[in-house]
Formats: C-alpha cells, structure tokens, sequence
C-alpha cells in the first residue's frame, strides 16, 4: 500500500475512533488480560519472529496469555498508528525496529510524533547487517569489492527492499563511505530481492543477518563483511566493519518494544522487568542465538536514547542521499 493511501486509511479510522479515552489500569491491576504484541509487518519476517519469542517468553513473567498480531501496511505506518492510539493501559505493545527510526525522518505526515508518540519498554535483540554478494561477482573481499565499482562505475547494482528500508539505507551508507556509484534497485520486499541476488540481477545487499543467513549457509551468497564492531559468533570468518576498512559501516538491526504514550510508568516498568526475565531464559537466548540475535533487554531510557540516536543518523543519511518515501 503505498505511503499516501496509508496515511488517508490512517486518519480515516483514527476520525472514527471515540475521544473518550478509557481510563488507563492501575499497576495493581496490570495486566489484567492477555498482552497483545502489535507487529506492523506480515508474518515469517525477522521482527515477527523475535516477536514471538519474546512475546512467549514474557507471558510466564507477566502471567497472562500474550498474543501476537500483524497490522501490516503503508511501510508500517498501519502497525504504528494503531498503538498509537490504544489505550495507554500496557496491555498493548508495539513491536519496533530500524525502519521506523527510518521513516521517522521520511515522512512528515506521520498521524502521531516519531518521538514522543510512544514510551519506550526495551530494546529486546540486536545482530549486525551483513554484506552479501552473488557468488559469480569477481570480488571476494570488500577492498576488492570497492576497487571493482570504482573502475566500473554505474555498471553494478545493489538491491533492496524498497526506498526507505534498511537494506536501502545500508546500501547508500556503504556507497558514501566507500566513494562508489552504485545503482539502487528497490524491490517489493526482502523475498523478492534475494531472489533476484541469488539468480545475478542485482550483485550487493546490505541485509539483517537472520534474514541472509540460511542462504550464506547454503552458498547461494558469499558475505563479504558483518557491519558490526566486532565479527559475529554465526560468521567468525567474516571481516567486521572496521576490519574491512569501514569502521563506520556499523548498522545494527534492532528489535524493541514500545507502548502508547501516557502509559503509567509503573507498568512500563513492570513490562521492562517481565520481558527481561523472558529474554534471561535460557531456552529463549538459544533460539535467538539460532537466529544470530543477542539479546540486550536494556532500560527504558536506555531504548528512548538509542531511538533518538538512530533518528538523527538515518535523517542525516537520507538528506544526503536526497532519499523520499514514495
């Protein structure tokens, strides 16, 4: 559903939505039925899929059912919109990632404020991207890689999910610091330019990890560099961002949680507390650890901080590429 007519849905069921507001519930009282996690993409994807751990893991803390549901559309700003305007009563959360500190600078006529619209839980996991290549692409480090589009310039074309995701973020970020003139791709998705990376009609992706890592297993990709700090447990012969030559090519795909504005600080610190003791089982840290997602469970502030920190740099980036949601 493209942007616009995602806004108009937007702001057409929130002029339906009563003005009255139920009165939010007591921290005595929370939760007082089942927690619903709002994801605002479609099933299978990586942020659905730490969604569903977490949201299984925490359910024995808080000890209520949790439940899971896809609000998909407009890039995610259906998802968004719908906790926004929820009950502030924490028995409604929202599932948050990368793009939408993306789309937090992209798109001004967001029905809610990127920054104060929620109150931030936790950031539950974060892994690096990666930098994934097809197989037959005569480069087989990022040094070479460079070297090969600097003197075939406009001639190699990195693909991505569509304008404004972080697989298009990441691929702008690597042709700033690297210098190089790389043609942009966007695609309906990450199903779609995978497929597409595999079969050779695009050459370089800049991806989350899990989502690239059971074609790399399977040799369909080669990875040239974890954009990380440091090199990843699920890669150890994988180059990191500063040894590649690229210390500023750390881009760290995230997943947290988030609740509507107003929510009473007790409960914000009863869901940060029960989600950290989901994320501290051990059977929850070896699923994600199958995923190659470290767990963080950091502090509310800590979460609102790295929010405002990824608005300001993906803002920045995007001004520089003169990048528009479409």
């Amino acid at each position: 559903m493209p942007i616009v007519r995602a806004l108009a849905l937007v702001a057409g069921v929130i002029a339906i939505v009563p003005s009255a507001i139920v009165p939010s519930a007591s921290a005595q009282s929370f939760p007082s039925r089942p927690v619903t996690f709002v994801v605002p993409f479609a099933p299978g994807g990586s942020t659905d899929t730490v969604a569903r751990i977490v949201a299984q893991a925490a359910s024995g803390p808080l000890g209520v059912p949790t439940v899971v549901e896809n609000r998909t559309g407009g890039a995610g700003v259906v998802g968004w919109s719908a906790v926004a305007r929820a009950n502030p009563d924490g028995q409604t959360l929202l599932t948050l990632e990368m793009s939408y500190t993306i789309a937090a600078g992209l798109i001004p006529t967001l029905p809610f404020d990127a920054k104060k619209g929620f109150v931030q839980v936790t950031t539950a996991v974060e892994n690096p991207h990666v930098m994934v290549v097809n197989p037959n692409l005569p480069a087989k480090t990022v040094a070479e890689l460079i070297a090969l589009l600097k003197a075939n310039p406009g001639k190699y074309f990195f693909g991505s999910g569509g304008n404004g995701t972080n697989t298009h973020m990441g691929g702008e970020l690597f042709k700033s610091l690297a210098g190089v003139d790389l043609v942009h791709v966007p695609y309906r998705g990450a199903g779609a330019v995978l497929q597409d990376l595999v079969a050779g009609q695009v050459q370089v992706l800049v991806t989350s990890l899990p989502t690239a890592l059971p074609l790399i297993q399977s040799g369909q990709l080669r990875p040239l560099m974890v954009a990380g700090a440091t090199r990843s447990p699920v890669l150890p012969d994988v180059p990191s961002a500063p040894e590649a030559g690229l210390p500023g090519m750390v881009m760290t795909f995230w997943v947290g949680f988030a609740a509507p504005a107003g929510t009473p600080a007790p409960i914000v610190e009863r869901l940060n507390k029960d989600i950290l003791a989901g994320l501290a089982l051990p059977e929850t840290r070896k699923r994600l650890a199958e995923l190659g997602m470290d767990p963080v469970g950091n502090t509310p502030a800590q979460a609102q901080a790295l929010i405002d920190s990824e608005i300001a740099r993906w803002s920045a980036i995007a001004k520089a590429a003169d990048i528009k949601m479409q």
